[in-house]
């Protein structure tokens, strides 16, 4: 792949993304002075001890949207026509989220420990572009994701306003200027800070479903303190619920075309168990919008995964139907920064465009979940208000048995 030298800072990038790149040295200057405010007023924000409206006010009119590649087709009109050619030559069905972009950690700015924040900005961009209600609660109605500067600060306005006590507590109420990294309850704590109905499951070994399989910010497993009572709200908290009555290895999954009970191999285990709640919650009937009967695209958020370590976000899944009656199943992902590691979202919009290699950026099968731990965020439609938002600021979550 041909590559150019920035004039500004010397280095060596792709062609493709010479313009992009220069032009963000330019957002950078722009960037540094929002961010000297922005300090300024979180320093008097912290003088006063409470998060008041003067403050958020001046968070809404500092924050700057976030710098990141826009693939022009968008990425899941691309991957849908590349698993629509695909579909033809075996016997698949795939269920997708609707529009995503693709946020990547920038070699200069948050690798190693930024993922967390861009897939909250994967998610985002979703619901800014699919979801009204959100568009009007979200980033004090910007219609642009921020910054993971500005996002660190709207945690911090969660935390003071009283969502998920213990994670406040783990960060001292502090993250603004950090680079700790954050897991699945401050993704939940931010959204449901604006009144989204976010959803968080475990899932992991039987001697872990007492405990939280999170340290917030941190790794997987820790012992840290006791779960808090499931609580049943939304559509899919009722059908993890219902699952829970079943017994262990007996999750269906409902078939997108007759919907009968698709059952391969008489019983689910390990991570299927996982595969099989991610095909429920993207299958699910009443949500379908649009799509072929092969490729269809739902309006169900992307989902917020994390294992040990890292997180990525799932927007779809595939299932193949193999010649000896058996279930094929693949997440469709994508990662913050594991998607090309030389040319990120470059590279993918290419491998999809020219429909060559793009399976191994995205696809991930049963196979690939081989950690003991896992722990998914979704979020449920409509916005919470009254009660119900006071209730979301305890983070609960449902637990299965891996």
């Amino acid at each position: 792949m041909e590559s150019s030298v920035c004039p500004f800072c010397h280095l060596s990038v792709p062609s493709s993304e010479l313009q992009w790149h220069a032009n963000s040295h330019f957002e950078d200057e722009d960037k540094e002075a929002n961010d000297m405010e922005l300090g300024n007023q979180i320093q008097i924000a912290s003088s006063s001890g409470s998060t008041d409206v003067v403050s958020i006010s001046s968070l809404i009119g500092l924050q700057t949207r976030s710098n990141f590649y826009h693939v022009k087709d968008g990425l899941i009109s691309l991957l849908r026509n590349c698993l629509e050619l695909e579909a033809r030559h075996n016997s698949s069905v795939t269920i997708l989220s609707g529009y995503v972009d693709h946020f990547q950690s920038l070699p200069s700015v948050d690798v190693g420990w930024g993922c967390g924040w861009r897939n909250i900005q994967m998610l985002s961009s979703h619901l800014l572009a699919h979801r009204k209600e959100a568009r009007k609660v979200l980033f004090g109605e910007s219609g642009f994701v921020p910054d993971i500067a500005f996002l660190q600060r709207w945690l911090e306005i969660a935390w003071e306003s009283g969502f998920d006590p213990p994670g406040a507590q783990h960060f001292n109420c502090k993250i603004y200027g950090t680079n700790h990294r954050i897991g699945t309850t401050e993704c939940a704590s931010l959204f449901r800070s604006f009144g989204l109905r976010a959803r968080v499951v475990d899932f992991g070994p039987k001697e872990s479903e007492l405990l939280y399989l999170s340290v917030p910010g941190s790794t997987l497993g820790q012992p840290v303190k006791q779960r808090n009572a499931v609580r049943v709200s939304g559509p899919m908290d009722k059908y993890a619920h219902c699952q829970q009555g079943l017994n262990k290895g007996r999750h269906f999954c409902h078939s997108l075309h007759n919907g009968k009970s698709d059952n391969s191999k008489g019983k689910s285990e390990g991570p299927q168990v996982l595969i099989d709640w991610v095909w429920n919650y993207f299958s699910d009937k009443g949500l379908t919008i649009s799509g072929s009967s092969q490729v269809v695209v739902s309006d169900r958020a992307p989902l917020y995964f994390q294992r040990d370590g890292h997180s990525r976000t799932i927007i779809g899944i595939q299932v193949k139907h193999q010649k000896n009656g058996t279930n094929q199943f693949n997440l469709l992902i994508l990662d913050p920064s594991d998607v090309s590691t030389t040319h990120g979202t470059v590279a993918l919009e290419r491998s999809l465009k020219t429909n060559v290699g793009w399976q191994k950026l995205i696809k991930r099968g049963v196979h690939a979940l081989k950690k003991p731990q896992y722990q998914l965020c979704y979020i449920d439609p409509g916005i919470a208000s009254g009660e119900e938002l006071n209730e979301l600021k305890t983070i609960n979550s449902i637990f299965f048995e891996l």
